[in-house]
């Protein structure tokens, strides 16, 4: 008795929206690198959402989930634990964080909610004063994936102009909560104004996508270095498996740096990370990563606008060690 049994390869890709890549730089990788022959490029996130996210103060008649506690109120009563969590990132946590910021002479990317910085603009001002990246994290804490392609846009517009107006500039970077929609980057592309988005964790390295016909970067997130894992079950119990967890990740893409320079993003929140505890975990490992000696430290633009620049160098760069 034979068995005849041919198994199904499902296409490549079906349906709309972006094509999937699964291959990225291939098993050589790309020969980057950064300004200084530094081995690895370090882009420390803050998310700035206070006030951004859904609430019944908000209009929204639900209640977001900020997290800290367990509990979960039905969406009929408003819960003032949870925006109380939210407030605590404007009223304290950011400010913990700006003077961390200061006392280390490090400059980093705030991704705001435009909502977030309207409802509190000094933190658009020290942002502007102290010479951070003022970039968008959308116009609120929202899901993009439920809107239209005309309100996505307008919303998209709306964060331009309040970004532009609390921080000094406009925004050059995106990052969506969550996952953009199928309409998010080809939006980004047609406002003309963005040089990349972060909706995106796929690769330790910048990377360009097609988006009709428009070569578009891409500086990939991290969920993993990232403290929203204090929130979630199974990540970081204390601040020192935090800390421990970063340090690994960093010392090896330094390894690895001493021929394929990486990039790696530490993604904090200023109602989570600002607390006392967590923002000594993160002061630890940035004096360790400025004691190093070969760690950037940097802007996400900074990154961007170098690896644009560059890219060409290393594509060539790449092609002759492998002719080699």
């Amino acid at each position: 008795m034979t068995f005849d049994y041919t198994p199904y390869i499902p296409p490549e890709h079906v349906g709309p929206g972006p094509r999937r890549n699964y291959t990225g730089y291939g098993r050589k990788g790309l020969k980057v690198s950064w300004p200084g022959g530094k081995k690895v490029a370090l882009a420390l996130v803050v998310n700035y959402e206070t006030g951004a996210e859904r609430s019944w103060a908000n209009g929204d008649r639900r209640n977001d989930r900020i997290f800290e506690f367990p509990y979960d109120l039905d969406p009929q009563y408003r819960d003032l634990a949870t925006e109380a969590v939210s407030e605590y990132g404007g009223r304290a946590g950011i400010w913990r964080i700006q003077r961390m910021l200061d006392s280390l002479g490090v400059k980093c990317t705030f991704s705001a909610c435009a909502l977030a910085l309207y409802r509190n603009p000094e933190v658009g001002a020290y942002i502007r004063e102290a010479g951070h990246e003022g970039s968008s994290h959308g116009f609120r804490w929202e899901e993009v994936w439920t809107m239209s392609r005309t309100e996505e846009m307008a919303r998209i517009r709306a964060a331009v102009e309040i970004i532009r107006e609390t921080c000094g500039e406009r925004p050059i970077g995106w990052q969506t909560r969550h996952s953009g929609s199928l309409a998010t980057r080809e939006l980004l592309v047609e406002e003309g104004g963005f040089l990349y988005d972060c909706d995106s964790t796929a690769d330790d390295l910048p990377f360009y996508v097609d988006v009709n016909g428009s070569n578009h970067l891409v500086l990939p997130y991290s969920s993993t270095y990232n403290d929203h894992r204090f929130i979630i079950s199974q990540g970081y119990s204390k601040p020192q498996d935090f800390f421990d967890y970063c340090r690994d990740g960093i010392d090896y893409l330094r390894m690895e740096g001493e021929t394929r320079p990486k990039m790696m993003t530490i993604g904090i929140h200023a109602h989570w990370m600002g607390q006392a505890a967590r923002t000594a975990a993160l002061h630890r490992f940035l004096e360790y990563c400025l004691g190093c000696g070969d760690v950037w430290i940097a802007r996400r633009r900074d990154i961007a606008e170098w690896f644009d620049s560059h890219h060409d160098d290393f594509v060539a760069a790449t092609r002759d060690e492998q002719a080699a």
